[in-house]
């Protein structure tokens, strides 16, 4: 039974919820990976810590809209992260 106290969220406010959640547990993975390795370690907790404080935020300044354009460009920020990530290590392998 859904929470009456919680609004129902649309389709596209649905489709950016569920890309910055899995951003974020792309991200904890990652921490998960260098504490184990210790590889970029400066860099997955800094993710994490970003992505924390970038989430809660925007969606404090958005009045919980997750298809708000400062959501969304919080999620973008760290869909590049990625990018810069997967370059850094194409990168180191070569």
């Amino acid at each position: 039974m859904p929470d009456p106290a919680a609004p129902e969220l649309d389709p596209s406010q649905k489709r950016w919820a569920f890309g910055a959640a899995g951003l974020f547990l792309l991200a904890v993975g990652f921490l998960g990976f260098s504490a184990n390795t210790g590889i970029l370690m400066p860099f997955a907790i800094g993710w994490v810590a970003l992505q924390i404080f970038g989430y809660v935020g925007a969606l404090k300044m958005a009045k919980g809209d997750f298809a708000h354009p400062l959501f969304k460009s919080q999620v973008l920020l760290h869909v590049i992260a990625v990018m810069l990530l997967i370059v850094t290590i194409v990168r180191s392998t070569q």
